[in-house]
Parts: structure tokens; sequence; C-alpha cells
């Protein structure tokens, strides 16, 4: 039986949300403000980015403060409360907090997914009761992926209990779960003989939920990407959301989660490249064959550093361009028109890689030995960024630009695209 088809009424009793947040976030009037908020906040976290990262600090403090600025629900819709933001305006709002902190950057990343999953396939009252949630101030995480297999098959089961429905599996990766009130959460169940996806929201207290802090990757260290586990646990049928079905037709999900990708790689280039400056210009000590008194004035130096803000210049244009294609698309998904949006964001996330990389790369070589050293914490941009961007592979990005350009064939619709 098709739970598209024939939802279950959500019976009377809920199961408890995490604790509230601490006060209701304030409400943005337009884009701009949200940009002008999102640079205050980023003012206020780089300061202690370093210091986090090394001592493996989790940013409760940041996280409330990033919320309460109203920024973690700028994508809800205007007639839900929200400010509706264009593409182009979350997409600067995350490369802004990426730029001072990588991993604050990233851990709403899978909230907004999770928003966009849900007004592209929710059902008008999921949309009210969950929008609202996020306007009080509620965080979703994500626990989307599986490891231990090397296929990208699901293996975490939804099953009928009475009228409601069960969950049981394990899931990895699972950033900003650790953080979340809700976590979105993707599962499998049989209908008519075939497995069908489906996203449910899971109360982050709910029992039988584990939340693990096991992440211990290089970087991104902060982002509470670990493991959660879901042992006979309880959802009510209005928490459960269409997914598979909304790849059976022209989607934005998937170009959607690449721009937020993008510009958390932008970012983290962005934070690489502001702390070479300083570095260079009062620390670093010229070649000696250079016959100069500063790093500053070397011409291979100069050279590079021009380099890197073209890199820079036209990652972040490449990124407002392919938000004006994912913001057509949204308004009217077409085939083709979800197919361009996908075209474009992948365009923009191929050079934000090669600039996150290269930016993060050039700060020791411009700036020497003196960099590396432990209490000045630089390497966190390179870690970073190296983490990020393997969350999907960037020749893949060139392969469907190629595919597309040579032979005319449309990229293929999944989240991770």
């Amino acid at each position: 039986m098709s739970l598209l088809l024939t939802p279950t009424p959500a019976p009377a009793r809920q199961l408890k949300p995490a604790d509230p947040p601490l006060q209701r976030p304030a409400r943005l009037p337009d884009d701009a403000a949200a940009v002008r908020a999102a640079r205050q906040l980023a003012a206020e976290f780089a300061p202690g980015a370093a210091a986090r990262d090394q001592s493996r600090t989790l940013p409760w403090a940041e996280l409330d403060a990033f919320v309460a600025s109203g920024l973690w629900a700028i994508s809800v819709p205007r007639e839900h409360g929200g400010l509706g933001a264009s593409s182009a305006t979350l997409a600067e709002v995350t490369a802004l907090i990426s730029a001072a902190d990588g991993s604050l950057g990233q851990i709403p990343q899978n909230h907004f997914y999770a928003l966009e999953v849900l007004r592209v396939g929710g059902s008008r009252s999921q949309q009210r009761f969950f929008y609202d949630r996020v306007m009080a101030g509620e965080r979703f995480g994500n626990a989307l992926a599986e490891i231990g297999h090397k296929d990208f098959k699901r293996r975490t089961r939804l099953t009928r209990a009475g009228s409601g429905w069960r969950i049981e599996g394990r899931k990895f990766y699972c950033t900003g779960a650790l953080y979340a009130h809700w976590i979105p959460t993707l599962v499998v169940t049989e209908e008519e003989g075939r497995e069908v996806q489906y996203l449910a929201f899971v109360p982050r207290n709910a029992p039988g939920v584990t939340v693990i802090d096991d992440w211990d990757g290089m970087g991104q260290r902060l982002t509470g990407s670990g493991s959660v586990v879901f042992d006979n646990t309880e959802v009510e049928p209005g928490w459960v959301v269409p997914f598979q079905a909304s790849f059976e037709q022209p989607s934005t999900i998937g170009p959607f989660a690449q721009i937020l990708h993008a510009a958390i790689d932008l970012g983290i280039g962005q934070g690489a490249l502001a702390a070479t400056l300083p570095f260079l210009r009062e620390h670093a000590r010229p070649w000696m064959d250079s016959g100069l008194a500063r790093a500053a004035d070397d011409p291979l130096a100069i050279q590079q550093i021009g380099e890197l803000k073209v890199q820079q210049a036209a990652a972040h244009a490449l990124l407002r361009r392919a938000a004006r294609f994912l913001d057509a698309a949204q308004l009217r998904p077409t085939e083709r028109s979800v197919a361009e949006a996908s075209i474009a964001v992948a365009e923009a996330r191929a050079l934000s890689t090669t600039f996150s990389l290269d930016a993060s790369t050039r700060l020791f070589e411009l700036c020497g030995t003196a960099a590396t050293l432990g209490n000045l914490g630089l390497d966190r941009f390179w870690r970073n960024a190296r983490t990020h961007t393997l969350h999907d592979p960037v020749r893949w990005k060139y392969h469907a630009v190629g595919n597309h350009v040579l032979n005319d064939k449309l990229p293929p619709r999944h989240g991770a695209l």
C-alpha cells in the first residue's frame, strides 16, 4: 500500500521533539538584511575558529547565535512566514559563514536540503507543521548516507507498526544530527513489490534514537557528521515525506543541494585567501634570491595572489549565475529548466572545488614554513577544503557538463547532482 497515495492521518498523540530553542529567531525583512546578518556573524565566528578546530570544541553557542539571527529560516517560503530568500542569497550567506568557519558553514546545509525536499514533495499540512518548527528556531540535521557497502543502496527500513511507522537502521556522515531537534532520515519501505524511499523527520530525542559523536575526519571536525542509530524508532505518518517520488519528475532538489556545497567550498577558499594576505604582508620572509625586503613585494607571489583572486571572482560569478538558473527552475520545473540548473550548478561546483583547494594549498607555498606552526591553525583551511570537496567527485561535474555540451545529454536526477 502506497504511503503517498493513501496517507494515514496523524494520531493525536505526538512524540516530543528535542528541547525548544532558547529564543525565537529574528525576522529578517529582506535578502539584503540576511547578507548583513551573515557578515556580522562571520566577523564574530572567525576569531575563535582555529581554537574550536584544534580543541574540537563543539560550537553550541555559535549555533544558537546563528539560529537566533534568523538565517536558518531564510528559505522558508513567504506564505509560511519566512523570507523566501533567493538561491543567490542562500549561497552568499553560506559562503560568508564558511569563510569564517567551514564547519559552521556546513552544519545547516542539510537543514536547508530538508526544507527543499519538504517544499517539493511535502503535503500542505507537512509544510505548515515543519515550517512552523523552523520559524520557532528548531534545527534539522540529517541521516541520509550509510557506510559498509560498496553500493549506494539504502538499508534503513521503514515498516508499518499499528497506526504508525517504525525505523530500524544505522547511518553515517550525519552532518548536523548532533545539534538537531529533528533528524530527516532517508528510509526505504516495500510498496507493491518494490522498494520506495521516503524522508522521515525523526525527533532527535525519540525513543530508540542514538546519536554518536564518532566523526573523526581530518577536516570539518565540528560538523557532527557521525553516526545515528535507529532501534525500532516510532515515527508518525505525518512526519514521513515523499522522497523518491520527487525525482520521478523534474525536481530542483539535486541542484539545490549542490549549490550549497559549492558555496561552502567557495567560502573555505575565501577564508584561506583572506588568511594568506596579512601573513604574507607581515610575517613571511622573502626568498633570498629575490633581493627584496618584503615577501609581499615578490613578483612571483604577487602573480599567484592575482591568480587566486581571479579564481575567486570567477567562482563567485558562476555561483551567482547558477543561482539564477536554480531560481528559474524552482518557479517552473521542467525537464529542460532543471537540467540547465544542474549544469550551471555543476560548473560552479567544479570551479569552487578548484579554488578552495588551490587557495588553501598556496597559503603555505606563499607564506612558508612559519605558516605551518600548530598554534596558528592555518592547516584547517586545507583540511576543510580537502574533506568537504570529497563529498562527490568533481570529475563527474566535468563529465556532466561535457556530455551536455557535446551530446546534449541531460544530467541524471538525484540528490547528489
